[in-house]
């Protein structure tokens, strides 16, 4: 299965990037039944990473207690418009995906 895109937004105001960004997966625990009463497998995601060129700006592990099409938002000092970030998650099935966004002046 090919996992969608992330959708990623940054944007750089006085030295300050802000990124919103939400991650298309099922994220299933493992503990929920289907529509005929079988555990649907767990799918979740296992570590993400977001990382501007070599720094790493934002790192979590996640468990199946998180829901469906996480939504994330964080700050960091540096960043400048026209620089990019890459953000790459793994799963517990072993799946990966990766995916990069340039960073725009803030409006206003």
């Amino acid at each position: 299965m090919m996992a969608s895109p992330m959708r990623i937004r940054a944007d750089v105001r006085d030295g300050v990037t802000d990124v919103r960004m939400q991650i298309p997966h099922p994220m299933e625990s493992g503990q929920r039944k289907d529509d005929k009463g079988a555990l649907i497998p767990a799918h979740f995601i296992t570590a993400l990473e977001i990382r501007h060129g070599e720094r790493l700006v934002f790192g979590a592990e996640f468990g199946p207690s998180v829901s469906a099409n996480p939504f994330l938002r964080f700050r960091f000092k540096g960043g400048a418009a026209g620089e990019r970030l890459l953000a790459s998650w793994e799963d517990n099935r072993g799946e990966r995906r990766s995916d990069e966004v340039t960073i725009s002046a803030a409006p206003g």
